[in-house]
């Protein structure tokens, strides 16, 4: 939809949803009906994107791990991967002036939640971002 259109570095934005939809797409891998929403709602005039998934999600108890440098909610021999890229997405995300936060729980999905508020004058140093 046009209307989930915003404003942001373009590469930097599309490294962060490939990570978030490739998650959803790796976590819902061992469900027999995948299901992945990719929408946005209004909320106090800003844009508050979503992407939902009914994949193996997490226990809202370690959501504090969830966007950490190698920190890992499963075993790497169940869903393969380096441990990075919420962490990155979550750079990128605060780069563009935003903020990104999920929801989930054991064997029902996970949401995850991102705004967007980039102004043209900032600068992105992409040194610092990643």
């Amino acid at each position: 939809s046009e209307n989930m259109m915003n404003t942001g570095d373009a590469r930097l934005l599309e490294i962060a949803l490939k990570n978030l939809i490739g998650n959803a797409w790796k976590f819902t891998s061992k469900k027999e009906f995948s299901k992945i929403i990719f929408d946005y709602s209004e909320e106090n005039g800003k844009k508050v994107y979503r992407i939902e998934d009914n994949g193996a999600g997490f226990d809202m108890k370690y959501f504090d791990k969830l966007f950490g440098v190698f920190q890992r909610l499963h075993d790497v021999n169940d869903f393969p991967g380096t441990g990075i890229g919420l962490t990155i997405v979550k750079k990128i995300i605060q780069r563009h002036g935003g903020e990104i936060w999920a929801e989930g729980s054991v064997g029902r999905g996970a949401t995850f939640y991102f705004t967007l508020d980039f102004h043209q004058e900032q600068q992105i140093n992409e040194e610092e971002t990643i």
